[in-house]
């Protein structure tokens, strides 16, 4: 159950991180503060399809 994802930037929309997560436990959408190597700061990242 556990697929591969990918992080994108709400602020730039660079795709910089991805990750895992299941399906099973979290079926929304997952959001993170990462950090955004443009914008040298840590903001949110969306899960993106």
């Amino acid at each position: 159950m556990r697929v591969n994802i990918t992080l994108a930037c709400t602020e730039t929309g660079d795709r910089t991180y991805i990750t895992k997560k299941n399906k099973r436990n979290n079926p929304e959408r997952l959001e993170l503060k990462k950090y955004s190597p443009r914008l040298k700061k840590h903001t949110l990242h969306r899960e993106v399809k």
